[in-house]
């Protein structure tokens, strides 16, 4: 597509081949090369702080403004849609302070953004209320994903909001029943693919189109476009002043895709005046892009994945092009931890009074040994990513059948019962 006139708000372009598509193509990857797609804005007309005070007023503060976290930010996320978009609404995540957190991380000066405050319990609803408003745009009749739990409770939720059917694969056995539950419950139908999430995404990506189905995992360019607000609320919530690092969990590698659009973007058009530095990190287990960073990306790297982390247990991301792009432009680095350093950093967070996902607990085990290492600066500001929320995966906080029970300890309906148990307990 050539633009023979001033360009619209929004397009779409090819990041292997260059070439561009209007906004409402339907196509989640390039036509001609395969390549990933993404969303290019006009730039706003209003400066920077001008931006910055419109977002502000938007925030909450009186029954005519907006409540989503995402929409809030329309001028750089979706400007040229002018319908209701399908907004729950989302967004509006805690950036908290814990001193016990931030002490075991080694980094006194560490806040965590929690999404997993959102409507569904974890960050993918900011990229699924843009992804299922664009759905509604093209004039989409069904919708679809792969996912390893919290992609299908988003999109399954969404999609009933917006009256769209929503077809969901899954790997079979390898979802918790938690997330199964929300998606379940929200009517989406669910296929459980005899195989890992690598398999069912291959299999969707290559059926979609000629099933009638509109994909909506994060090689959707427009799901990135509603994830990147997740760095612009903290920016807004740190009142503009960009911290040193930002540390998240690296699976599929969409917010690493998104984060670093964000801030792109948000230094082009004035808002920030500098990058800060992000860190990815990946369960040992399914690791494919700390092993490419080792190496300087010279090959794309793939593995059989599996760790405790489900939500992160994946192979071969999606978006591994894109996140290179961006972990170079914020000299940014990838690290790799074990499933026992993600446990016992969840510990640290749930006992702090937060609680969240195995795999939100590898940004925190991360920081902790990027910390210990001198990779990252004690003095340093953090902003670590809490992806999903603690009841995502309650066979993991509980250990199975034998954790439950001892973690739950039947008594006797008597005082003297109770008086036993609750002296046992505190003496340790």
């Amino acid at each position: 597509m050539s633009f023979t006139t001033v360009r619209p708000a929004s397009w779409q372009v090819c990041l292997t081949c260059g070439s561009e598509l209007l906004e409402t193509d339907p196509a989640v990857r390039c036509t001609g090369c395969g390549g990933l797609l993404e969303v290019r804005h006009r730039p706003p007309e209003l400066p920077g702080a001008v931006l910055r005070t419109l977002f502000q007023t938007r925030c909450c503060t009186r029954p005519d403004t907006t409540h989503s976290g995402v929409w809030r930010f329309r001028e750089l996320v979706l400007p040229g849609a002018t319908d209701e978009p399908v907004s729950h609404p989302e967004g509006n995540t805690p950036l908290l302070y814990r001193e016990s957190v931030a002490r075991w991380a080694g980094v006194p000066d560490l806040f965590l953004k929690h999404e997993g405050h959102n409507p569904t319990g974890s960050f993918k609803d900011r990229g699924m209320t843009v992804g299922i408003t664009q759905a509604r745009r093209i004039g989409a009749q069904a919708v679809a994903c792969a996912s390893t739990g919290n992609t299908s409770a988003s999109l399954a939720a969404y999609a009933a909001q917006a009256g769209l059917p929503a077809f969901v694969l899954v790997p079979a056995g390898k979802v918790s029943m938690g997330k199964l539950a929300q998606t379940v419950g929200y009517g989406a139908r669910v296929l459980a693919v005899k195989g890992d999430f690598d398999a069912c995404l291959r299999l969707i990506e290559a059926s979609s189109a000629e099933l009638g189905l509109y994909l909506l995992n994060s090689v959707n360019p427009f799901r990135l476009e509603g994830q990147k607000t997740i760095i612009l609320e903290l920016l807004q919530q740190l009142g503009w002043e960009v911290p040193d690092w930002i540390v998240l969990p690296g699976g599929n590698l969409g917010n690493t895709s998104a984060f670093g659009k964000a801030l792109e973007e948000a230094k082009a058009w004035g808002l920030i005046d500098r990058l800060p530095r992000l860190a990815v990190i990946q369960a040992a287990g399914a690791a494919p892009f700390a092993a490419g960073f080792e190496q300087g990306f010279r090959e794309r790297v793939r593995v059989d994945a599996e760790t405790v982390a489900s939500a992160i247990r994946i192979g071969n991301p999606a978006s591994w092009d894109r996140a290179v792009r961006v972990i170079q432009a914020t000299d940014g680095v990838v690290l790799a931890v074990s499933d026992e350093e993600i446990l016992a950093a969840k510990g640290e967070v749930d006992r702090a009074g937060i609680g969240c996902e195995p795999a939100s607990a590898a940004s925190v085990a991360g920081l902790r040994r990027l910390a210990a290492e001198g990779r990252i600066d004690p003095h340093a500001r953090v902003v670590a990513i809490l992806t999903g929320h603690m009841l995502k995966d309650t066979d993991r906080l509980l250990g199975g059948p034998a954790g439950r029970k001892k973690a739950v300890r039947e008594i006797e309906p008597t005082a003297a019962a109770l008086a036993r148990a609750i002296k046992r307990d505190r003496a340790g």
